[in-house]
């Protein structure tokens, strides 16, 4: 019997000897790969002499400009400046092609405010809610003037104040206008809606433009058209 035991024995034996025998071979296998991971292996030139590492070449010679090549075709010729002449901007195509009217500068204390209920005094001057104010940068028509188109006179002061309460109808305009213990008559930028009042007043020929103001062109557009006061009776 014991020397049928002793058979497994020696085979068991030999079995775990060739499995740390296979471990060790692993081992030294990985130690063998992560000791070669930094090392280099220098190269052999023609003198059998390592390799260095290669370094940047600089040229430490004097540097030349770059030759221009087609000059007159590729880049613009030089331009004189004693021959550039400044000219006017071209004026627009068409009146869609007009900035907004710029704002007028206010004092820091004005604000804007609407005002309800305004009636007209004249074609650019109004009242409402205690407070007289004058479109500024427009000129109005007096209600007693008489205008003349082709020799026959008609009530054109009466009418463009007509005209510009048609137009208010009641609605409010919004201003900047002084604190309210200012209740002086003042001339302000006003607009209704999105609509600028004296551009408005001005284009349909219901006031004229305040000499240099900013709507002179609204005037000539008007004048050219016969609106308003320019025009025949209405």
């Amino acid at each position: 019997m014991s020397g049928i035991v002793s058979a497994p024995r020696s085979r068991l034996a030999i079995a775990l000897g060739g499995v740390e025998l296979l471990a060790g071979v692993l081992l030294i296998l990985q130690a063998g790969a992560l000791i070669g991971v930094g090392r280099q292996t220098p190269a052999l030139d023609s003198g059998n002499q390592p390799a260095t590492t290669a370094q940047p070449m600089f040229d430490a010679g004097p540097r030349q400009p770059a030759r221009k090549i087609a000059q007159d075709l590729i880049a613009p010729p030089e331009l004189d400046a004693t021959r550039i002449e400044r000219i006017e901007a071209r004026p627009p195509l068409g009146e869609l092609g007009l900035a907004y009217w710029p704002k007028t500068p206010m004092p820091g204390d004005w604000r804007e405010m609407l005002l309800y209920r305004p009636i007209a005094t004249s074609s650019a001057i109004f009242e409402a809610m205690g407070r007289t104010v004058a479109i500024s940068g427009t000129l109005a028509i007096d209600p007693d003037r008489s205008c003349s188109f082709h020799e026959i006179a008609w009530p054109c002061g009466q009418r463009a104040r007509a005209a510009f309460n048609a137009w208010l109808r009641g609605r409010a305009l919004k201003c900047f206008v002084p604190p309210d213990v200012d209740r002086f008559a003042i001339a302000a930028p006003c607009t209704l809606g999105k609509q600028d009042v004296g551009a408005w007043l001005v284009s349909n020929g219901w006031a004229t433009a305040l000499p240099g103001g900013i709507y002179g062109k609204a005037e000539a557009t008007a004048r050219s058209a016969e609106m308003g006061m320019f025009g025949p009776p209405r």
